[in-house]
């Protein structure tokens, strides 16, 4: 067990609780070129969640010719079965999201006891085309009958919204274009919308720009998280300006494993070891352990058999050693 921890000192206009949308077994293995095992994938959750993270999303059920580090979804969910019953009947209380890329792979989540979906959108034409061959409305109009059926299911909905701040074909993204789709996910029946800064461009100044705008258009703050990259080392200062508007949902990934199979210029995500030790010493909750936490990224690493790219992970683990 690893026990450094920051000083905690926390600051005016801040929430007292984030919680965590840990992505690392979905977001931060697709683009592992090399075929992870399922059953490794199924400790690494484990480990996830006996470090406190509650919120763990597990895999895709995306056909297998695009994303083939995820084509074992259909065996690695009855590994994680009983994570997510209540505590009180031996489970975790685990959250265990998995992202649906239409009504097939619904269908597949919803035979295997799935609860929570996500589906995932562009707020770019080039990015959804590249993505989901589609234009915006047209991946729209794909998501409406993936979402009410998940509805009918009483499954939970999340919205992810890629490209909010930047787009490697397009440039800047108006702020406006934003606003307007994630409207629009929400007015699909979307719970809760993610916003991705994909390639990592964001500044903090844009992010609460955005944030306004968005609540200006009808989407409650309560209904946002953020899902930032480092690509520019600004994925924590955009984090912050994000709690400072209310915020309390954060994207990140265990190591700071990640990227973007359809965005080559897209980075690792915000590791989440780097986002608990600025909450801790901000003196915001997260229920997580960091120490074991950072040794969860630390065999992870050993199992990808390079080391993590996650600050947090490397001063710690060198510390210990």
């Amino acid at each position: 067990m690893i026990d450094g921890l920051p000083m905690g000192v926390p600051a005016a206009g801040l929430p007292r609780r984030v919680r965590i949308h840990e992505v690392g077994a979905r977001d931060g293995l697709q683009n592992e070129k090399a075929i992870v095992p399922v059953e490794v994938k199924a400790e690494f959750v484990r480990r996830l969640a006996a470090a406190g993270l509650t919120t763990i999303e597990a895999t895709s059920f995306v056909h297998p010719k695009w994303v083939p580090q995820l084509a074992d979804a259909e065996r690695l969910m009855p590994l994680l079965a009983g994570l997510g019953d209540p505590p009180e009947t031996g489970g975790a209380g685990l959250r265990l999201p998995v992202l649906v890329p239409n009504e097939r792979g619904l269908d597949r989540a919803l035979a295997l006891g799935v609860r929570e979906v996500a589906v995932f959108g562009s707020a770019t034409e080039s990015f959804a085309k590249a993505n989901l061959n589609r234009t915006v409305d047209e991946a729209l109009a794909m998501f409406a009958p993936v979402v009410a059926k998940a509805a009918d299911a009483g499954v939970h909905v999340r919205g992810y919204l890629s490209m909010c701040f930047g787009d490697p074909w397009e440039g800047p993204v108006p702020i406006e274009r934003v606003a307007d789709v994630s409207r629009r996910l929400l007015d699909l029946g979307c719970d809760e919308l993610s916003l991705g800064d994909t390639i990592g461009v964001a500044t903090p100044g844009h992010v609460t720009a955005l944030l306004t705008a968005l609540n200006e258009a009808g989407v409650p703050t309560e209904r946002i998280g953020v899902h930032f990259h480092d690509t520019y080392g600004q994925a924590l200062a955009n984090t912050l300006a994000a709690l400072q508007h209310g915020v309390t949902t954060v994207d990140a990934s265990a190591g700071g494993l990640g990227g973007c199979p359809y965005a080559k210029s897209a980075t690792g995500n915000l590791a989440t070891e780097d986002l608990v030790w600025m909450l801790h010493g901000l003196g915001i909750d997260t229920g997580v352990d960091l120490g074991q936490l950072t040794d969860t990224s630390v065999w992870m690493a050993d199992q990808l058999g390079r080391p993590s790219p996650s600050r947090t992970v490397r001063a710690l683990s060198h510390k210990e050693s």
